[in-house]
């Protein structure tokens, strides 16, 4: 399957809408951390998986004023997130419907400009730090 209709979304009320349109996204869950249990007996090293790591989340967009200025208003406040996987097209309009998959989070955002250079397009690098566990919603 390839990216296309891939949509950060956020949960108001009780529904989830699309925050903005993103260029990118990070892993989604992440490797567990390795706790090592070699002892003086073993030719080689050996492991156990620990916890998850679950590092920041970064989705990069095209930058927009309003759009900017909103994000920054969320700054430290925890949101419900998620990214879906799948959506309608109808003409020019897509529908974000998480038909190939619905991951969702809480977490604080942030968002900082991207530096650029000659003949670039401006983007903005959003931040979620998340707070709970990334979970597959059932629901898709």
């Amino acid at each position: 399957m390839i990216t296309y209709k891939t949509f950060l979304m956020q949960k108001k009320t009780s529904t989830y809408e699309k925050l903005l349109d993103i260029k990118d996204y990070p892993d989604l869950f992440g490797s567990p951390e390795m706790l090592e249990t070699t002892t003086l007996s073993n030719r080689g090293r050996t492991y156990e998986p620990g916890i998850d790591e679950n590092e920041a989340l970064e989705f990069t967009a095209n930058y927009d004023l309003e759009t900017f200025k909103t994000l920054r208003g969320m700054k430290d406040t925890e949101n419900d997130f998620a990214v879906w996987f799948g959506g309608t097209e109808a003409g020019d309009v897509l529908t974000p419907t998480g038909s190939d998959g619905k991951f969702k989070f809480k977490g604080k955002l942030s968002v900082s400009l991207v530096g650029k250079g000659v003949n670039e397009v401006r983007e903005m690098k959003i931040t979620i730090a998340p707070t709970t566990d990334i979970t597959i919603d059932e629901e898709a």
